[in-house]
């Protein structure tokens, strides 16, 4: 397991990376690290692990929404929300695609508030020469076997903190500093020999990997031309690691017809945000009209390293044939 953690601490240029057992897991360790309380402001367009992990943790999650063209939480909108109970910010680098960092961080400095970023989707993305993961106080990642980079199930936790990065060291191994002394409270989030292993075999192939990715979304971008689909925008500066191939329809119907007509070939695509992370049962109701505009009508298209260029032409061409 250490092997692999130096392995990736050195491939994704970061000081302090911890294998643990998922995602999840990982935003909830940063969570309870950071010792955050109260409002924690966040995106209503992420996988739900982004905010079941802020109500596990006793936090209320504070909704703002996304913009329009990156996806990613409005930085405009973030300051309008902070109260004196907010105590963070929480967001998603959606897809893989940097939030605006600079103005993010810029808002934290002034009201003093910590930042978390989920960068589940963002191995490997580089911003501005750097590794993406080394903005806010703490980056998660996820290892799913749906990602890019994976061991199975997993993920890590990381920061550039000495003293964030004990402390962390700590709390997801039990609370342990050694076989018989303990600093604090901890809980079993570490992550097993088994799938460091599968780590340490995808690791060499992962930059093969995301290059196969590229070639197939850039057959895409030249099939779909034209269609009236709209992609999101890529900010500048960015080496983009093409985790995902996400298409937003110009209305719920057309998408759910063109779902339909792909199952019926056995090929299935992703509704992926869906819904609105601000309509669970469990949080306070609150709007935010462009995720929920664009949450209906997104659609990931398939996408793997191994996804054949006549796949993705019927894919396309059954796209065509019900828009």
């Amino acid at each position: 397991m250490l092997e692999l953690e130096e392995k990736l601490k050195a491939h994704l240029g970061v000081k302090h990376l911890f294998f643990v057992a998922n995602g999840t897991i990982a935003l909830q360790i940063a969570i309870k690290a950071l010792e955050l309380k109260g409002e924690v402001i966040t995106t209503p367009f992420s996988y739900v692990a982004t905010t079941s992990s802020i109500v596990w943790e006793g936090c209320k999650p504070t909704f703002v929404d996304i913009q329009q063209d990156t996806l990613c939480l409005d930085p405009q909108l973030v300051e309008q929300a902070i109260t004196p109970r907010t105590s963070a910010i929480l967001a998603t680098h959606v897809y893989g695609n940097p939030c605006d960092v600079e103005a993010i961080e810029a808002i934290a400095q002034k009201h003093q508030l910590k930042v978390i970023y989920d960068a589940a989707h963002a191995f490997g993305v580089q911003y501005k020469g750097q590794s993406l993961l080394n903005f806010g106080d703490v980056s998660t990642l996820s290892f799913h076997a749906t990602k890019l980079f994976h061991t199975g199930e997993g993920g890590a936790i990381i920061t550039d903190d000495d003293e964030l990065a004990h402390k962390i060291s700590y709390m997801s191994n039990f609370g342990h500093d050694g076989p018989e002394r303990f600093l604090g409270l901890g809980i079993n989030g570490k992550n097993s020999e088994l799938h460091a292993a599968m780590g340490l075999c995808v690791l060499p192939k992962v930059s093969d990997l995301a290059r196969r990715r590229q070639e197939i979304s850039k057959h895409y971008d030249q099939l779909l031309d034209g269609l009236g689909l709209v992609r999101p925008l890529i900010a500048k500066d960015v080496l983009y690691n093409y985790a995902y191939y996400p298409v937003i329809f110009p209305n719920e119907e057309k998408m759910l017809t063109v779902i339909h007509a792909l199952n019926a070939q056995q090929i299935f695509p992703r509704r992926y945000f869906y819904p609105p992370l601000s309509e669970l049962n469990y949080v306070e109701k609150q709007e935010g009209k462009v995720a929920q505009s664009i949450s209906p009508r997104i659609l990931c298209l398939p996408l793997a390293h191994d996804l054949s260029s006549s796949s993705v032409v019927q894919i396309v061409a059954i796209i065509k044939e019900n828009l």
